[in-house]
């Protein structure tokens, strides 16, 4: 019990180094509970499974990320714990030198050390786990304020307690390593600065030799002390891999998921039907992004069927592109397809005759106003029995869609393509408009969807397709459909910018660990600060020596972690990425404040050890 109080009296006397310590092993926790419980209340993650609401195609791309961000926050988490333990030991090391010289034998002091490593250790995780579940709790109320309809599910005590027992472990197990390796050198070397600070020979690098006296301390620092340096910039690196991924990760993948669905909907496009049937297209639209529970709606009825008389009106007005469509309901059937066997040589079926309900929407491939992101290719033209599939009914009806045909209306379509589309939250079927009307004997169309290009007089425009389709069919009503798709877009954003949240907590981990690393160089070279201090440098050359310092090592960081982080964004999370100038701006800008918060962070120990008299900044504690 006495050895527990003389380590807790010393932590205490060190607050400033233990709390460092006890705060970035807490920010790590939290961050790693923090994005499995984010993830799980938005419906993805490695605890969740992704489903309802969003189409499997769009999920993958959501599921993907998170779990990758995931993975990354964890192993980020394992390098900030290594260093910050490394730090607290590498500036302990003289204290064991004193205990050994004073007669202490090993086991001694490895058991003062431990049961220093275990009260910070539980301390930091049971803080852990308190900044996760607040926080957790912060981002639902956030979410629920701005509208976005998160997934409600109560906690699950085995998360957190997995997270503390995992963390508690992990750092025994990077702590042990240190604390033993210390406690074996002989009392002359640990009271050495060469071994206390992990310092090196001398520099060979002549690169500096004509620089100012400024550039030749920072470098021969960094060099000197390589263990420090190239730990450090491992960690950083990690933290701009991670906010690069999670924050310019995020940024293109919710524009480029905005732009299939945006394509898909079509931009500028005006809904002209009943206004029984807009309300009902209206709902299979929004099914994207709530769960609207499916209603019994007769597309058939002949009341919904837009006369010739008003696609005459609407072709006669000149910069529009008209779409006529027909929509109907019908229960579809998977043929089975037949795949040649690369390995066995042999031809296989693959299906399974399964069958399911989906929309069906007859269009005229040359005039359709929507452009999807598909696998394969759309339809050709009206004469053929082809196809075009949403990524829903492919995974749930088909094994492999490209190779299978679908039976609707008794009628055999080759399937060409599988569409990421919103409408009825992808589980729709493509086939050209003149084979529907045939199999089905309908000889009209129900919807015209008519895209407006022009900006200057779109005004005009629409009031003059108003008066077209009202004197044709006073029935019929017209609606834009941005509204529409603007909630879809809203609600992508919404998802995205909650992957954007994760990475703050182990930002702040990070830029603690970045402290603690200039503490480290700064009770390495306070002699010489003090010694320059002594011959009439001002307080400025010590704050400039240690900026420098802290820019070579972020910079070297900040690049390497963009580069690794876009490179694995654009080359594995995101496909087709959709990037613009904008869009290199905004992540540009956003990367740049993560380095200047953890650089101006990292400033205070220069500033709070340049105030410092002379004679005791010369002082070697």
């Amino acid at each position: 019990m006495s050895e527990t109080f003389f380590s807790l009296n010393d932590l205490m006397r060190r607050k400033l180094q233990t709390s460092l310590v006890i705060i970035g092993l807490a920010l790590c926790v939290a961050s790693t509970l923090f994005t499995l419980l984010l993830s799980s209340r938005i419906g993805f993650g490695i605890l969740s499974i992704a489903e309802s609401k969003l189409t499997p195609g769009f999920s993958a791309v959501f599921s993907l990320f998170v779990v990758f961000v995931e993975v990354l926050v964890f192993a980020l988490g394992v390098v900030i714990i290594s260093f910050l333990i490394y730090t607290m030991m590498s500036q302990r090391t003289r204290d064991i030198g004193l205990m050994k010289a004073a007669g202490c034998p090993n086991d001694l002091v490895f058991g003062y050390f431990i049961n220093e490593l275990i009260i910070v250790t539980i301390i930091g995780c049971l803080l852990g786990i308190g900044f996760g579940l607040a926080a957790d709790y912060l981002s639902g109320f956030i979410l629920k304020i701005v509208g976005f309809q998160a997934v409600q599910n109560s906690l699950n005590p085995l998360i957190p307690l997995s997270i503390f027992a995992a963390f508690v472990a992990l750092s025994l197990v990077v702590g042990i390593k240190p604390v033993l390796s210390a406690t074996k050198v002989s009392p002359a070397v640990a009271l050495s600065p060469s071994f206390c600070f992990g310092l090196s020979r001398e520099s060979d690098f002549k690169g500096v030799s004509k620089a100012g006296l400024t550039v030749k301390i920072v470098v021969r620092s960094l060099f000197r002390r390589k263990s420090a340096a190239s730990r450090i910039i491992l960690c950083m690196t990690l933290v701009f891999i991670l906010v690069t991924v999670s924050v310019a990760g995020g940024i293109i993948a919710n524009q480029t998921t905005a732009n299939w669905v945006e394509r898909a909907v079509g931009k500028n496009v005006v809904m002209i039907a009943h206004h029984e049937m807009i309300a009902q297209y209206e709902t299979l639209l929004s099914r994207f992004y709530s769960e609207e529970k499916s209603s019994q709606f007769n597309y058939t009825e002949k009341r919904y069927l837009i006369s010739e008389t008003a696609l005459d009106g609407l072709r006669s007005i000149p910069g529009l592109k008209i779409d006529p469509r027909l929509i109907l309901e019908e229960q579809v059937k998977e043929i089975q397809g037949f795949v040649f066997g690369e390995q066995t040589g042999e031809t296989k079926s693959v299906g399974d005759n399964r069958e399911g309900t989906s929309l069906i929407e007859g269009v005229d491939p040359a005039n359709v106003v929507g452009e999807w992101f598909l696998e394969g290719d759309f339809l050709r033209d009206n004469q053929t029995a082809d196809a075009v599939i949403g990524d829903t009914l492919a995974l749930s009806v088909f094994s492999q869609p490209l190779v299978q045909n679908v039976t609707a209306f008794n009628k055999s379509f080759q399937i060409v393509g599988v569409c990421l589309d919103p409408i009825n939250n992808g589980n729709v079927t493509y086939v050209p408009l003149q084979v529907l009307q045939s199999v089905t004997g309908t000889s009209g169309f129900n919807v015209i969807m008519v895209k407006v290009d022009s900006v200057t007089n779109r005004k005009e425009i629409l009031n003059n397709i108003t008066t077209t389709v009202k004197e044709a069919d006073s029935e019929l009503e017209i609606v834009q459909l941005d509204e529409a798709l603007n909630k879809q877009l809203s609600f992508l954003g919404g998802f995205w910018s909650t992957i954007m949240l994760i990475p703050i907590l182990s930002l702040c981990a990070a830029a603690l660990c970045m402290i603690s690393y200039v503490f480290l160089t700064i009770n390495e070279q306070r002699q010489e600060f003090g010694i320059l201090r002594a011959v009439g440098a001002k307080p400025r050359a010590v704050i400039k020596i240690v900026t420098a310092q802290n820019l070579i090592v972020l910079l070297a960081s900040w690049s390497t972690g963009i580069a690794v982080g876009i490179i694995v964004t654009l080359l594995i999370l995101i496909p087709e990425p959709f990037v613009t100038s904008s869009t290199i701006v905004e992540i540009a800008a956003w990367l740049s404040v993560a380095l200047a918060a953890i650089f101006v962070s990292s400033l205070y120990p220069a500033l709070r050890f340049a105030r410092k008299p002379i004679l005791e900044m010369a002082t070697c504690y």
